[in-house]
């Protein structure tokens, strides 16, 4: 079982259709796309051309994606981590690789950036697991932080300083 990450590609989009399923539109800001044309386009209008978005591939396969959002201006000194795995694919440690292998290279790639960041639902002990083995510091809850499918959440942030690599 190899996983890897690479940039997405238009002639992945069978395999992004199937591992963002039910449970992952749920969990994340992923919508269910429906039709192989609207998930065709939003490969081609928002992964393709983002900074940093990447296929998890289990054997070249994509289950999942993760990606940097590098700061601008002022906020440069920061990127966001995000990230989601098809469901099938939970608790394999798949997704921890992942991050591990971003963070191994990331301070690297975006040489201004000195943390990196997320916030997590302080429901998803999931996620919460996966930062804190990747090395994530947990910096505390911040209340009524966000709005996510019509609800109000409290969320977790978690960072990693580059001087901690």
């Amino acid at each position: 079982m190899e996983i890897a990450l690479r940039p997405y590609q238009v002639s992945d989009v069978e395999d992004f259709m199937e591992w963002c399923d039910d449970e992952v539109v749920r969990l994340s800001r992923l919508r269910h796309f429906t039709s192989r044309e609207d998930a065709v386009s939003y490969l081609k209008e928002t992964v393709i051309p983002h900074p940093w978005y990447r296929a998890i591939c289990l054997d070249n396969r994509p289950i999942g994606f993760i990606s940097i959002t590098p700061g601008s201006g002022d906020e440069r000194c920061r990127g966001r981590i995000t990230y989601a795995l098809g469901s099938k694919y939970w608790g394999q440690g798949i997704t921890t690789v992942a991050v591990k292998k971003v963070i191994s290279t990331v301070f690297e790639e975006f040489p201004s950036m000195q943390r990196l960041e997320t916030i997590v639902d302080v429901d998803n002990k999931r996620s919460q697991r996966v930062l804190e083995k990747s090395g994530f510091l947990k910096e505390g809850v911040l209340r009524k932080y966000v709005i996510f499918k019509g609800n109000i959440y409290d969320v977790i942030m978690y960072s990693l300083l580059s001087t901690l690599t």
